[in-house]
Protein backbone atom coordinates (compact mmCIF):
# COMPACT_ATOMS: atom_id res chain seq x y z
CA UNK A 1 0.00 0.00 0.00
CA UNK A 2 1.42 3.34 -1.06
CA UNK A 3 2.85 5.52 2.07
CA UNK A 4 1.49 8.49 1.61
CA UNK A 5 -2.24 6.96 1.36
CA UNK A 6 -1.43 5.06 4.91
CA UNK A 7 -0.42 8.30 6.05
CA UNK A 8 -3.29 9.83 5.39
CA UNK A 9 -5.61 7.43 6.52
CA UNK A 10 -3.69 7.58 10.14
CA UNK A 11 -4.18 11.48 10.21
CA UNK A 12 -7.85 11.09 9.40
CA UNK A 13 -8.21 8.69 12.38
CA UNK A 14 -6.28 10.93 14.73
CA UNK A 15 -8.51 13.68 13.69
CA UNK A 16 -11.89 11.67 13.94
CA UNK A 17 -10.45 10.74 17.86
CA UNK A 18 -9.61 14.16 18.39
CA UNK A 19 -13.32 15.31 17.78
CA UNK A 20 -14.97 12.19 19.63
CA UNK A 21 -12.74 13.13 22.81
CA UNK A 22 -13.66 17.41 22.13
CA UNK A 23 -17.87 16.09 22.27
CA UNK A 24 -17.07 13.90 24.89
CA UNK A 25 -15.42 16.75 27.05
CA UNK A 26 -17.96 19.55 25.98
CA UNK A 27 -20.96 20.24 28.43
CA UNK A 28 -24.38 18.79 27.39
CA UNK A 29 -26.62 21.26 25.65
CA UNK A 30 -29.67 22.38 28.36
CA UNK A 31 -32.88 20.80 27.70
CA UNK A 32 -35.90 22.42 26.67
CA UNK A 33 -37.31 22.42 30.37
CA UNK A 34 -33.66 23.58 31.66
CA UNK A 35 -33.48 26.24 29.19
CA UNK A 36 -37.42 27.59 30.16
CA UNK A 37 -36.42 27.30 33.80
CA UNK A 38 -33.02 29.32 33.08
CA UNK A 39 -35.45 32.04 31.60
CA UNK A 40 -38.33 32.25 33.58
CA UNK A 41 -37.53 35.86 35.42
CA UNK A 42 -37.35 35.09 39.53
CA UNK A 43 -39.10 36.87 41.69
CA UNK A 44 -38.12 39.98 42.95
CA UNK A 45 -36.07 39.78 46.70
CA UNK A 46 -38.38 41.87 48.95
CA UNK A 47 -38.43 43.01 52.21
CA UNK A 48 -41.78 44.23 54.39
CA UNK A 49 -43.20 44.52 57.52
CA UNK A 50 -47.03 44.28 58.30
CA UNK A 51 -46.16 45.99 61.64
CA UNK A 52 -44.92 48.87 59.89
CA UNK A 53 -47.12 49.54 57.24
CA UNK A 54 -48.65 52.40 58.85
CA UNK A 55 -45.10 53.35 60.13
CA UNK A 56 -43.18 53.29 63.57
CA UNK A 57 -45.86 52.61 66.31
CA UNK A 58 -45.53 53.20 70.31
CA UNK A 59 -44.83 49.33 70.42
CA UNK A 60 -41.80 49.64 68.54
CA UNK A 61 -40.10 52.90 70.21
CA UNK A 62 -37.26 52.54 72.70
CA UNK A 63 -38.33 52.12 76.11
CA UNK A 64 -35.81 54.21 77.44
CA UNK A 65 -36.47 57.85 79.29
CA UNK A 66 -38.60 60.30 77.09
CA UNK A 67 -39.66 57.28 74.23
CA UNK A 68 -41.88 55.22 76.38
CA UNK A 69 -42.31 52.68 73.87
CA UNK A 70 -42.78 49.10 74.43
CA UNK A 71 -38.96 48.11 72.33
CA UNK A 72 -40.85 45.41 70.73
CA UNK A 73 -39.26 44.43 67.29
CA UNK A 74 -41.64 43.94 64.03
CA UNK A 75 -43.14 41.63 62.36
CA UNK A 76 -40.66 41.10 59.14
CA UNK A 77 -41.40 39.06 56.53
CA UNK A 78 -39.63 38.40 52.84
CA UNK A 79 -39.84 36.59 49.56
CA UNK A 80 -37.54 36.41 46.44
CA UNK A 81 -34.60 34.87 48.48
CA UNK A 82 -31.67 35.01 45.66
CA UNK A 83 -30.06 31.20 44.40
CA UNK A 84 -27.50 30.14 46.06
CA UNK A 85 -28.31 31.58 49.76
CA UNK A 86 -27.34 29.60 52.53
CA UNK A 87 -27.64 32.17 55.24
CA UNK A 88 -29.69 35.63 56.08
CA UNK A 89 -28.51 38.57 57.96
CA UNK A 90 -30.90 41.84 59.73
CA UNK A 91 -29.52 44.75 60.23
CA UNK A 92 -31.61 48.14 61.05
CA UNK A 93 -29.80 51.43 60.75
CA UNK A 94 -30.81 54.84 61.63
CA UNK A 95 -28.71 57.18 59.00
CA UNK A 96 -29.60 60.26 60.36
CA UNK A 97 -28.80 59.90 63.94
CA UNK A 98 -25.83 61.57 65.28
CA UNK A 99 -25.09 64.39 62.58
CA UNK A 100 -24.99 61.89 60.00
CA UNK A 101 -22.77 59.50 61.74
CA UNK A 102 -25.39 57.12 62.50
CA UNK A 103 -27.56 54.59 65.14
CA UNK A 104 -27.23 50.62 64.94
CA UNK A 105 -30.66 49.58 66.31
CA UNK A 106 -30.81 45.55 65.58
CA UNK A 107 -28.34 43.13 64.17
CA UNK A 108 -29.08 39.43 63.43
CA UNK A 109 -26.67 36.55 61.79
CA UNK A 110 -26.64 33.03 60.78
CA UNK A 111 -30.43 33.40 60.12
CA UNK A 112 -31.54 29.98 57.81
CA UNK A 113 -32.33 30.69 54.68
CA UNK A 114 -35.07 28.68 55.13
CA UNK A 115 -36.52 31.26 56.71
CA UNK A 116 -39.59 33.57 55.21
CA UNK A 117 -39.58 35.94 58.77
CA UNK A 118 -39.62 36.55 62.27
CA UNK A 119 -42.36 37.20 64.57
CA UNK A 120 -43.52 40.41 66.38
CA UNK A 121 -40.60 40.41 69.82
CA UNK A 122 -38.15 38.14 67.94
CA UNK A 123 -35.36 41.20 69.14
CA UNK A 124 -35.72 40.33 72.92
CA UNK A 125 -32.63 40.18 74.86
CA UNK A 126 -33.51 36.21 75.46
CA UNK A 127 -33.78 35.82 71.67
CA UNK A 128 -36.54 32.47 72.49
CA UNK A 129 -38.19 34.07 69.01
CA UNK A 130 -35.82 33.97 66.92
CA UNK A 131 -35.01 30.88 64.11
CA UNK A 132 -32.39 28.08 65.98
CA UNK A 133 -29.09 28.96 65.31
CA UNK A 134 -29.76 32.41 64.71
CA UNK A 135 -27.70 35.28 67.13
CA UNK A 136 -27.59 39.22 67.87
CA UNK A 137 -24.75 41.22 67.70
CA UNK A 138 -24.43 44.41 69.87
CA UNK A 139 -26.51 47.42 69.06
CA UNK A 140 -25.38 50.95 69.39
CA UNK A 141 -27.29 50.69 72.78
CA UNK A 142 -24.68 48.13 74.25
CA UNK A 143 -27.01 45.03 73.57
CA UNK A 144 -27.52 42.08 71.91
CA UNK A 145 -31.31 42.86 71.17
CA UNK A 146 -33.84 45.35 69.35
CA UNK A 147 -33.35 48.82 70.56
CA UNK A 148 -36.43 50.95 68.81
CA UNK A 149 -36.29 54.82 67.53
CA UNK A 150 -36.29 57.26 69.94
CA UNK A 151 -34.75 60.48 68.04
CA UNK A 152 -33.53 63.84 69.89
CA UNK A 153 -36.75 66.07 69.98
CA UNK A 154 -36.63 68.81 67.44
CA UNK A 155 -33.60 66.64 65.47
CA UNK A 156 -36.52 66.33 62.37
CA UNK A 157 -37.47 62.88 60.47
CA UNK A 158 -35.20 60.05 61.00
CA UNK A 159 -34.75 57.23 58.68
CA UNK A 160 -34.25 53.74 59.80
CA UNK A 161 -33.32 51.37 56.96
CA UNK A 162 -33.90 47.71 57.57
CA UNK A 163 -31.59 45.71 55.67
CA UNK A 164 -31.91 41.88 54.61
CA UNK A 165 -28.81 40.80 53.67
CA UNK A 166 -28.64 37.14 51.36
CA UNK A 167 -25.11 35.15 52.07
CA UNK A 168 -23.36 32.22 50.68
CA UNK A 169 -22.06 31.01 53.85
CA UNK A 170 -24.35 29.10 56.71
CA UNK A 171 -22.64 30.91 59.06
CA UNK A 172 -20.16 34.02 59.50
CA UNK A 173 -17.22 33.65 61.25
CA UNK A 174 -18.02 37.08 63.67
CA UNK A 175 -16.51 36.94 67.22
CA UNK A 176 -19.21 36.90 70.18
CA UNK A 177 -18.36 40.31 70.92
CA UNK A 178 -18.35 41.79 66.88
CA UNK A 179 -21.20 44.95 66.96
CA UNK A 180 -23.21 45.56 64.04
CA UNK A 181 -21.46 47.28 61.93
CA UNK A 182 -19.36 44.70 61.45
CA UNK A 183 -22.11 42.47 60.35
CA UNK A 184 -22.89 45.20 57.88
CA UNK A 185 -19.23 45.67 56.77
CA UNK A 186 -18.83 41.66 56.31
CA UNK A 187 -22.86 41.73 54.74
CA UNK A 188 -21.96 44.16 52.27
CA UNK A 189 -18.98 42.30 51.14
CA UNK A 190 -19.86 39.11 50.48
CA UNK A 191 -23.91 39.00 49.78
CA UNK A 192 -25.09 37.59 46.52
CA UNK A 193 -28.08 40.29 47.41
CA UNK A 194 -30.15 42.11 49.66
CA UNK A 195 -33.76 44.14 50.65
CA UNK A 196 -34.55 47.22 52.22
CA UNK A 197 -37.60 48.71 53.74
CA UNK A 198 -37.34 52.27 55.51
CA UNK A 199 -39.74 53.84 57.27
CA UNK A 200 -39.30 57.12 58.90
CA UNK A 201 -40.40 58.44 62.63
CA UNK A 202 -39.86 61.82 64.39
CA UNK A 203 -40.20 63.90 67.69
Amino acid sequence: MDKALVRGRKALGLLARLALGACLLAPLAPGPAQAREAARPRPPFTLISPTLRDGVEAAQLYDGPGCGGGNVSPVMQWSGVPPGTRSLALTVFDRDARGGAGWWHWAVMDIPASASGLPLGAGSASGQGLPSGARQLRTSFGSQAYGGPCPPPGSGVHHYEFTLWALPVARLSLPAGAGAAELAARAAATAIGHARLQVSFGR
